[in-house]
C-alpha cells in the first residue's frame, strides 16, 4: 500500500511539474484567430487548385498546409470553430478597426464554409452561391429585357448575320498586330501607372513583369508576389482592341490589382502586423470588392473622352491601325456595358443544366456581343470560375456609387477604399 501511495504522490509531482513547465495557453484574441484562418485558407488551397490567389505571409504555414492538410471535412469543422471563437471575443472597449476586423473575417471565413461544402458536393442556386461566396446577391433579368438595348446596338452596327461576328468585324480594324502586342500593351500599363501616380502614393519599389501567354480561359491575370510586386499576363490567345489594352493596363495594374494588393500589404501587412491580409482567397469577398475597383478605375484613369484621346495619339500609332473607328468603338462599348446583367443569367441558367453548352456559347454571342471563339472562350471561364462573372460588372457599379457618394475626390476615396477592409455589404 505505502508503495502505492508513494508511485502516486510521485506521478501527482511529475504531473504537477509538467504543468509548470508547459506553456501556457495564448487567450484567444483577433491576431491568433487570424493566424488560424490563414493556416486554414492554405490548407483549403491544397484541396482546391487556384483557390488561394495570392499569399505573402510565413513561408512555413504554407509548407506545413502543404504537408499536411485536413480533410475537406475537417476543414469545415475547423471554419466552424473560427466563427464560433469570433463570435465569443469579447468586444468592449474595441475601436471601430477591431469591430470591422472581425466582420472582414467572419464574411472571409463563410465564403470559405460555402467552397468546403461545394467541394463536398452541396449545391446552391446561381443567386445564393454568388450571395454566399462573394457578399453581393445579383438580379437575374429575363434576357428578353436586354432586347431594347440589342436594337439600338443593331443601328450602330447594321448588316447581315449574328451580331457578335458583326461587332468582331466593326473592331477589327482596331486589333493590335501580335508582333506588336508586347509594346502596345506596356505603353498602355504605364500611362495607366503615370496617371495614378498622380494621384495616389505608391509604396516603394513597387514594380511589375509583363507576359503573353495563351490557353487560358481570361483574357488577362495579375499574380501578385508580395512585396508590391506583380506578374501580369494577358491572354494573347485571340485579338486584342486599342481599347482593351487601356482596360487591361488599368484593371491588372493601375490602378487595378496590383495597386489594391501593395496598398492592402503596406497598410495591414507591414504597418499593422495583421496576417489575414498577406492571403488573398479567389472565392471570397475580398474579390468583388478588388474586381469592381479595378473596373471603376478604368474610368477613374481615363475620364470622359481621354480614352479616346489616348488610343487615337498614342496606342493608335504604336499600333500601327487606324484610329477612325476609336471614337465609334467608345459608343459601342458604352451600350455594351449595360449588357453585363445578361450574363448572369446566361451563366445561371447554363450552371444550373437549363441551357445546353452550344445554347450558352449562342446566348453569349447575342448578348454580349461575341464572336463565336471568344463566346466559347467566356463559357470555359464560366466553367471554371462560376458565379464570379458577378464581380466585374456588378462590383464597378456598386464601387462606382460608393465612391461618388462620398464627394468629389475620387481619388482619394478610391484609395480609402483600396486600403481598407471594407466589405460589398458595406457598399451597399
Amino acid at each position: 500500500m505505502r508503495a502505492i501511495i508513494l508511485s502516486l504522490s510521485l506521478g501527482l509531482c511529475l504531473f504537477a511539474a509538467a504543468c509548470a513547465s508547459a506553456p501556457r495557453p495564448t487567450a484567444d484574441s483577433l491576431d491568433v484567430i487570424a493566424a488560424d484562418y490563414v493556416r486554414m485558407q492554405l490548407e483549403i488551397g491544397e484541396r482546391e487548385e487556384g483557390y488561394v490567389d495570392a499569399y505573402y505571409g510565413p513561408a512555413e504555414w504554407a509548407a506545413a498546409a502543404k504537408a499536411e492538410p485536413r480533410t475537406v471535412g475537417q476543414l469545415v469543422v475547423a471554419a466552424a470553430g473560427l466563427t464560433t471563437r469570433l463570435n465569443d471575443l469579447d468586444a468592449a472597449g474595441w475601436t471601430q478597426e477591431e469591430t470591422q476586423r472581425r466582420r472582414y473575417l467572419l464574411a472571409h471565413i463563410a465564403a470559405a464554409d460555402t467552397r468546403l461544402r461545394m467541394q463536398q458536393g452541396q449545391t446552391f442556386s446561381f443567386a445564393e452561391e454568388a450571395e454566399r461566396l462573394f457578399g453581393i446577391r445579383p438580379e437575374l433579368k429575363p434576357l428578353s429585357s436586354y432586347d431594347p438595348i440589342l436594337a439600338r446596338i443593331e443601328a450602330l452596327v447594321p448588316g447581315e448575320g449574328p451580331i457578335g461576328e458583326r461587332i468582331a468585324a466593326f473592331r477589327a480594324p482596331l486589333a493590335i498586330p501580335r508582333d506588336r502586342l508586347q509594346t502596345v500593351m506596356q505603353a498602355a500599363i504605364d500611362e495607366c501607372r503615370r496617371r495614378t501616380e498622380a494621384h495616389i502614393a505608391l509604396p516603394a519599389n513597387e514594380s511589375f513583369t509583363l507576359a503573353l501567354v495563351g490557353g487560358k480561359p481570361w483574357s488577362g491575370y495579375n499574380y501578385y508576389q508580395g512585396g508590391s510586386v506583380s506578374k501580369i499576363e494577358i491572354n494573347a490567345d485571340l485579338p486584342i482592341y486599342l481599347d482593351r489594352a487601356i482596360d487591361l493596363g488599368c484593371h491588372e495594374g493601375y490602378p487595378g490589382h496590383h495597386v489594391y494588393n501593395a496598398l492592402l500589404e503596406q497598410t495591414f501587412v507591414t504597418e499593422k502586423g495583421w496576417v489575414e491580409m498577406s492571403l488573398y482567397p479567389l472565392f471570397s469577398p475580398m474579390s468583388l470588392v478588388a474586381e469592381g475597383s479595378a473596373n471603376y478605375g478604368i474610368d477613374l484613369a481615363f475620364p470622359g473622352d481621354e480614352a479616346i484621346r489616348y488610343q487615337r495619339e498614342v496606342l493608335a500609332p504604336l499600333a500601327g491601325v487606324s484610329p477612325e473607328r476609336v471614337a465609334s468603338n467608345a459608343e459601342l462599348l458604352a451600350l455594351t456595358r449595360q449588357l453585363e446583367g445578361a450574363e448572369y443569367t446566361i451563366a445561371s441558367e447554363y450552371l444550373a443544366g437549363r441551357m445546353p453548352r452550344d445554347q450558352a456559347i449562342e446566348a453569349l454571342s447575342r448578348y454580349r456581343l461575341m464572336d463565336r471563339a471568344r463566346a466559347t472562350q467566356r463559357v470555359a471561364f464560366i466553367d471554371t470560375y462560376r458565379s464570379y462573372v458577378i464581380n466585374y460588372g456588378l462590383g464597378r457599379d456598386l464601387v462606382q456609387r460608393w465612391i461618388e457618394a462620398q464627394g468629389p475626390d475620387h481619388w482619394a476615396t478610391t484609395k480609402v477604399l483600396l486600403s481598407s477592409q471594407i466589405l460589398p455589404v458595406d457598399l451597399k
